[in-house]
């Protein structure tokens, strides 16, 4: 099974406020409040580093949910973001997400 890998869109505007990120997409002004799980993988969102490993060392790690679950409601997430703008996705490393588009 290949590996995901994620990074933030360049045509976003995103802030913490809490434990909860704020995300809009600025070409479509989409815009989505992250909870603190979603927050988690946002910020560990560095293109390089497969999803399936932030899911395993930072969710299962910091919230109480079995590794099953956290990798579906991951998968979830990524796929509402990436069809928004918001994130990109790739089953390589992702260097220039400029490029993924």
């Amino acid at each position: 099974m290949p590996e995901t890998y994620i990074a933030p869109s360049s045509a976003i505007a995103a802030r913490k406020l809490g434990g909860e990120m704020m995300v809009m997409n600025v070409r479509n002004s989409t815009f989505f409040t992250l909870n603190p799980a979603a927050t988690v993988i946002w910020q560990a969102a560095d293109g390089c580093t497969p999803l399936r490993q932030i899911v395993e060392e930072r969710i299962c790690a910091e919230f109480d949910i079995a590794p099953e679950q956290a990798h579906r409601d991951a998968a979830e997430f990524v796929a509402d973001l990436s069809q928004h703008g918001i994130l990109h996705v790739s089953d390589h490393p992702i260097t220039n997400p400029a490029e993924e588009r």
